[in-house]
């Protein structure tokens, strides 16, 4: 295997790693997968370094039922130590206690900006932006 099929298989397992820490709640785990002064820019929020990033994501997510984002069509540039990726996550919500029955769905692209690290590789900015949004997104918001 080539050193640019090493990256590709590094920089997905980064990527489905979001995807993980995500439906598991794994809040420490996003140190896996950003930088520390990571930039994420949302269409409702921009956030800048990885614990500001977490508390955002965690207001959608803490008072969620479980979740399953599934992560496909992956685009990858490689430059040395950085990368550029684009990939398609596919997220369904479950609703719990007063919320409980009710279901929100998005599909959502994601482009990155990687590096690598001594740790691996990281995503030191993320562009997310929704394509398709279904259900009650009631069912998101904070524990």
């Amino acid at each position: 295997m080539s050193d640019a099929s090493d990256d590709r298989f590094a920089i997905i397992a980064t990527l489905d790693r979001y995807a993980e820490c995500l439906d598991r709640r794994d809040w420490p785990g996003l140190a896996d997968v950003f930088t520390e002064d990571v930039e994420i820019d949302w269409v409702e929020w921009q956030q800048k370094g990885l614990a500001a990033a977490t508390a955002s994501i965690r207001s959608y997510l803490d008072g969620c039922g479980p979740s399953q984002h599934l992560l496909g069509n992956y685009r990858i540039e490689l430059a040395g130590d950085q990368a550029t990726s684009r990939h398609y996550c596919r997220v369904m919500h479950m609703g719990k206690g007063d919320q409980a029955g009710k279901t929100y769905e998005s599909w959502i692209e994601y482009a990155d900006e990687l590096v690598r690290t001594q740790d691996g590789w990281r995503s030191r900015r993320r562009v997310c932006r929704a394509m398709m949004e279904y259900g009650d997104r009631s069912v998101l918001g904070p524990g």
